[in-house]
């Protein structure tokens, strides 16, 4: 599939369980390897914190290829819910998705946060537009990234 196109359109509340099965198998190598994997919460989790005005799905070639969030908060923006499809992935899709949306957050001076599991691949493409590391505990590394990094 071609991920040079891409779009993101809003998400509604239908898409909450397309997704929520997207983050199982995304989720599901990183969740294992730390021991914490329960194939009931990692979806309830996800249907527990879908907030569908702050979600976006990422279409690639017109199909399904992912979701994004970027929630508002007092002092941040949280980036929650970035699942590209495995098929997907290595292709620049995530970089792109990543470099349009700091690109929004950058231009209203926003400062952006997220946590990446312990030991996954995607804390690297965080690293790579400008992320650091704030915290960390056993399960989570708690990063951020100011306007303009």
């Amino acid at each position: 599939m071609d991920t040079s196109t891409w779009t993101l359109r809003p998400a509604r509340p239908d898409d909450v369980e397309p997704i929520a099965e997207l983050r199982a198998v995304v989720m599901r190598p990183d969740l294992e390897r730390l021991g914490r994997f329960d194939e009931h919460r990692v979806r309830q989790r996800f249907r527990d914190a879908f907030v569908a005005p702050h979600a976006s799905v990422i279409l690639a070639g017109g199909r399904f290829a992912g979701c994004v969030a970027l929630r508002p908060a007092e002092d941040a923006h949280w980036l929650e819910h970035f699942f590209i499809d495995p098929e997907l992935q290595g292709h620049g899709l995530g970089s792109a998705v990543l470099r349009s949306l700091l690109a929004r957050t950058d231009a209203d001076g926003e400062l952006v946060r997220l946590n990446v599991l312990q030991g996954s691949a995607a804390r690297r493409l965080y690293e790579r537009h400008g992320f650091t590391v704030e915290s960390e505990d056993a399960v989570d590394v708690f990063m951020a990234r100011g306007p303009g990094r």
